[in-house]
């Protein structure tokens, strides 16, 4: 037998299980998911020690072959870090439980009374790169969604990965709950990912894929079950003629240098041409002493001797380094149809003290996360309140922005009636 056909029957085997469990996650009590949920906090904590180790020796093998700093920077794991992994799976654990809500419900003139009711999707397949504190993340949103997962990590992270999901084994064995229910990939081959990507015999209802361009584009094209992702994330900041100078240099800073690394990373600058004179050379500067590179077009080139020409690619592309396009534009209409032009549709601000501003660009802008006067680092599930997320979704079904618990569900409909027959 070879080794794909070995590969092929693992995953259909984990696909089995995970359908199992997931018939009985799906009416599992809040309680007993709570309770595992916390269990597992508890050991992240407890074995926080065993984690950064496991998170060395990756770090180390990535080093060695020559990552980039922004790929290690999405791979490490810190004390710091690990206790927030546990905090979070702590806040996933207080969340409401979605399962079983009530939706809306109305009665009908044949006498019916329907409900709409919130319910688990199954199994979700997640498939990730780099980023170890996402095995935690997708198990506590999977779990108290009632829904199972099957986990398949990057080469980059699999010793951190598997440390972490270590403690599921713990928090799923001590709440009665099926083992099953969390699974890890144990092989890093990537025949692994093409076999989630057909579906495990039926048994996957959804892919989360989260990770690089490459990654996400396979997914997106080979998946034959259905996929929530975003490609890349290009965002936008644009800082209109009203916007107050002081906020536009902060928020812009924090949007582009807090992590240059994150999907919610801005890596286009748009300028209203009346705040040329006043505010273009104050947020370059800051962002240039803080280490950011500037590629601008002829205006800004003109203006600041440190900016490099853009080129066409330049508004295409997410850097995830301290890169930033920057760009001046007309006015409000110019900057929504640059926008509309080169964003991969995840997260935009505008800058602005006037409310029609505000609005209209809440209105014409079309993507998953619209924000004012805010950075758009702020663009995830946690910050949200959704505890974590799973990802963010781009696409216009089902699932759009933070994935988190209630986009982890579908629903169903539940039909009372006293004996109603159709004429």
């Amino acid at each position: 037998m070879s080794d794909k056909q070995n590969i092929a029957e693992l995953m259909e085997a984990m696909g089995k299980k995970a359908a199992a469990a997931a018939r009985i996650l799906a009416s599992a009590s809040t309680s007993a998911k709570r309770s595992a949920l916390l269990t597992t906090a508890d050991c992240i904590d407890a074995k926080s020690q065993d984690i950064l180790s496991a998170n060395e020796k990756d770090m180390e093998a990535a080093k060695e072959r020559g990552m980039s700093a922004s790929f290690l920077d999405r791979l490490e794991l810190t004390p710091v870090r690990v206790k927030s992994i546990a905090n979070d799976m702590r806040k996933v654990a207080a969340l409401d439980d979605p399962v079983g809500v009530t939706i809306a419900e109305w009665d009908v003139p044949s006498g019916l009374h329907i409900s709409r009711v919130r319910t688990p999707l199954g199994v979700i397949g997640i498939i990730f790169e780099s980023r170890p504190n996402v095995t935690a993340d997708a198990g506590a949103l999977c779990l108290l969604s009632g829904n199972a997962a099957i986990l398949r990590g990057g080469s980059d992270s699999i010793l951190s990965s598997k440390a972490i999901h270590a403690c599921f084994h713990e928090g799923l064995d001590a709440a009665g709950l099926p083992g099953d229910a969390i699974q890890l990939v144990p092989t890093t081959d990537r025949t692994a990912v093409g076999e989630m990507l057909k579906g495990l015999g039926g048994n996957i209802d959804v892919i989360v894929p989260r990770g690089g361009k490459g990654l996400v584009a396979r997914v997106q094209e080979e998946a034959r079950v259905p996929v929530f992702s975003h490609l890349e994330g290009i965002c936008h900041v644009y800082v209109d003629k009203s916007a107050d100078l002081n906020m536009a240099v902060e928020v812009v800073l924090n949007a582009k240098m807090r992590r240059t690394s994150i999907c919610g990373a801005a890596e286009t600058l748009l300028v209203h041409r009346d705040v040329v004179e006043t505010h273009l050379e104050p947020i370059i500067e800051a962002l240039i002493a803080a280490g950011c590179e500037i590629r601008g077009d002829t205006t800004v080139t003109a203006r600041i001797t440190q900016a490099i020409p853009a080129t066409k690619e330049d508004w295409h592309t997410e850097y995830e380094e301290p890169i930033i396009s920057v760009a001046v534009v007309a006015d409000l209409n110019q900057a929504i149809e640059h926008i509309a032009t080169y964003s991969s549709h995840h997260t935009e601000a505008i800058i602005t003290e006037d409310a029609n501003a505000r609005d209209e660009f809440f209105a014409r802008v079309d993507s998953a996360i619209v924000m004012h006067n805010a950075s758009t680092q702020f663009a995830d599930g946690g910050e949200f309140g959704m505890g974590a997320e799973i990802g963010i979704a781009t696409g216009k079904m089902h699932a759009r922005g933070p994935v988190g618990v209630e986009q982890l569900t579908s629903f169903k409909y539940l039909v009372a009636g006293t004996g109603q027959t159709r004429p």
